[in-house]
C-alpha cells in the first residue's frame, strides 16, 4: 500500500501541474523510490496507446501527461494512470474513454448526470490498484482547484483529494500575475476538509530574483499558515504538452522551434492547425531539432511562402475538420501545394480520396465525404475504435523517408480504416501510402524514432537547396531536466515528511 499520495493542484489551467508532476516523479525515482503517476479525469485530444488491464484486446488511451509522467518515473505506464478521459470532439460533446476503453459520445450535463458516478468508481478502482504496488502515488490535478460552481463534481481535484487523503501542493503561475492573491483565494474558497490537506504552496514560472518574493512569502504564511515549498524559475524543461491551450488560439499563426539558425539553413514545417488538432505533440520532436522551425498555420489563410513542408495532424473529428478545410478552401492550397506533404492519422485519412460511413465519426449525417484527393485511397469509418502499440520497419530508398531503415515504434488510436485503391509504395509497411508528394500513416509517435524523423529532415532539406545545420544532442533529457527544477527549487524533504511529525 502506497506511503504517501502526493496531489498537484493549481489555482488556474496551465500553472505547471503537468510539469511538476513529472518532475517529482522523476526526482523520486532517482531517489530509488518507487513511484507512479495518476489523474482520475483528464480532458484532451492528445492521448497515447498503453497497455491495460480492464479491455479486451489489452490495449487502451490515456491522456499524453499520464504517459510522461510514467516515463519519468521509469515505469511502464497503464490505463489505471489514467481511468477517466474526455476527448473533446465539437458540437459541445466529448468521447468518454474510462479505463482506457471508448464508452461513447457525451453532452457534458449528460456526463455529468448519468455517467459520473460510473467514471468515479473508475477512478477509485485505479488508483486502488496503483496504491497496491507502488510506495508513492502522484496525482495531478485539472484546471483550478478553486472553481466553487464544480466542487461537487470535480472529480479530479476534491474527489481526488478526498478519496487519496492525499498531500495537497498547490501551484500558482507567477507570470500571470496576482499568485499571492491566488494562493490566498484559492486556500479559502476550498472545502474546509479539503483545507487542511494543503501541505504546501509552489509558484511556478518565476523570472527575477527571489528575495523580491519575499515580504509576500512571509505574510502568505502568516495569513494561512501554510509554508512556501518553493519559486521554480521559468524554464521549459521540454516536455509534451497536455493540451490544446499551448497551442495558438484557432486563426492565427504560431511558431515552435526557433534556435538563431541562419534562414538560409532554416526549414520551416508548416502544421495544419485544424479546429479540433490532436496528438500535436508528434511534431514536438521535429522543433526540437536544429535548423528546424514548426508553424502552425490557421486555416482561413494563405500558406505562407516560406512554408517548405506540410503536415495535417490527427484529429478528434476527421469528418467535421475535413469539412473545415474545404470550406475555407484550405484544402484546395493542400492540394497545389508543391513540397512535402505528410498527413497523421486522420490527416492521413484526409488525404485520400473519400470517407464512406462519415456519420459515424461526423456531427451531421452525411454519408460520404470527399478527400483531398492527393492519395488514392479510401477511409471507411466503424464504430470499433483501434488503440494499440506499433512496431514495423522503415526501409526505403525513395520517397519522403529516403533512406530510413530499421524498427520503429508508434501507437494507433483511430477510427476508420483505410485502403488502397491502387499498388502505392509503403514506407511503413502496412501503416502508410505513399505517392508523388505526398505520404500518410496512422503511426503516432513516429518522430521519436531518429531514423524516420532525420530522413524525413533531410528530404525537406533536400529538396529546398539549404545546407543543414551541424547538430548537437543535450546531455539531459526532459524528465532529467523536470526533475532537477524540483529538486533545485523545491523542499523535497518537507514534501515526503511525515505530516505529523
Amino acid at each position: 500500500m502506497a506511503e504517501k499520495t502526493i496531489l498537484v493542484v493549481a489555482t488556474q489551467s496551465h500553472a505547471g501541474k503537468s510539469t511538476v508532476a513529472a518532475g517529482l516523479c522523476r526526482a523520486l525515482s532517482r531517489k530509488n523510490i518507487s513511484v507512479a503517476p495518476y489523474k482520475a479525469q483528464n480532458m484532451s485530444n492528445n492521448a497515447r496507446a498503453v497497455p491495460s488491464q480492464t479491455t479486451e484486446d489489452g490495449w487502451g488511451e490515456i491522456g499524453v501527461s499520464q504517459y510522461v509522467q510514467a516515463r519519468a518515473a521509469a515505469i511502464s505506464p497503464n490505463t489505471d494512470m489514467n481511468p477517466v478521459l474526455l476527448k473533446p470532439r465539437g458540437d459541445g460533446e466529448s468521447q468518454l474513454v474510462l479505463l482506457g476503453e471508448a464508452v461513447d459520445h457525451y453532452k457534458a450535463t449528460d456526463y455529468y448526470e448519468e455517467h459520473w458516478h460510473q467514471a468515479r468508481e473508475a477512478a477509485v478502482e485505479a488508483y486502488k490498484r496503483l496504491e497496491s504496488q507502488y510506495d508513492v502515488i502522484v496525482a495531478e490535478g485539472a484546471g483550478s482547484i478553486g472553481e466553487i460552481n464544480l466542487h461537487h463534481r470535480d472529480l479530479a481535484n476534491i474527489e481526488t483529494a478526498r478519496f487519496t487523503d492525499a498531500d495537497i501542493l498547490l501551484l500558482a503561475d507567477i507570470e500571470r500575475g496576482g499568485a499571492f492573491a491566488s494562493l490566498y483565494g484559492t486556500v479559502e474558497l476550498m472545502p474546509s476538509d479539503i483545507k487542511q490537506q494543503v501541505k504546501g504552496f509552489i509558484i511556478t514560472k518565476f523570472r527575477g530574483q527571489k528575495e523580491i518574493l519575499e515580504p509576500g512569502i512571509e505574510e502568505l504564511t502568516r495569513l494561512t499558515d501554510i509554508p512556501v515549498l518553493g519559486v521554480i524559475p521559468f524554464n521549459d524543461p521540454g516536455l509534451p504538452e497536455e493540451d490544446s491551450v499551448s497551442l495558438p488560439p484557432e486563426g492565427q499563426e504560431a511558431i515552435v522551434g526557433e534556435d538563431g539558425t541562419p534562414r538560409q539553413k532554416t526549414i520551416n514545417i508548416g502544421v495544419v492547425r485544424l479546429p479540433r488538432i490532436s496528438n500535436f505533440t508528434d511534431f514536438q520532436p521535429l522543433a526540437q531539432e536544429k535548423g528546424v522551425k514548426v508553424i502552425y498555420l490557421p486555416i482561413d489563410k494563405p500558406i505562407p511562402n516560406e512554408v517548405d513542408a506540410l503536415i495535417i495532424p490527427g484529429t478528434k473529428n476527421t469528418v467535421d475538420d475535413l469539412k473545415e478545410l474545404h470550406k475555407t478552401g484550405f484544402s484546395s492550397q493542400i492540394k497545389k501545394f508543391n513540397g512535402p506533404i505528410l498527413g497523421v492519422c486522420g490527416g492521413y485519412q484526409m488525404l485520400g480520396v473519400k470517407i464512406t460511413n462519415a456519420d459515424i465519426e461526423g456531427t451531421d449525417q452525411q454519408k460520404t465525404v470527399e478527400g483531398i484527393g492527393l492519395l488514392p485511397t479510401e477511409t471507411d469509418f466503424h464504430r470499433q475504435k483501434k488503440v494499440k502499440e506499433t512496431e514495423t520497419t522503415i526501409n526505403t530508398e525513395k520517397g519522403l523517408f529516403k533512406g530510413a531503415k530499421g524498427k520503429i515504434r508508434g501507437y494507433e488510436i483511430h477510427m476508420g480504416r483505410t485502403k488502397h485503391l491502387e499498388d502505392l509504395h509503403q514506407p511503413l509497411e502496412k501503416n502508410s501510402a505513399e505517392k508523388n508528394n505526398a505520404a500518410g500513416t496512422y503511426i503516432h509517435g513516429l518522430f521519436e524514432n531518429e531514423a524516420p524523423k532525420q530522413a524525413f529532415i533531410n528530404q525537406i532539406y533536400r529538396r529546398t537547396d539549404k545546407k543543414r545545420p551541424e547538430t548537437h544532442k543535450e546531455k539531459n533529457n526532459p524528465y532529467d531536466k523536470a526533475a532537477d527544477l524540483i529538486e533545485q527549487n523545491i523542499d523535497l524533504n518537507m514534501i515526503l515528511s511525515d505530516p505529523t511529525t
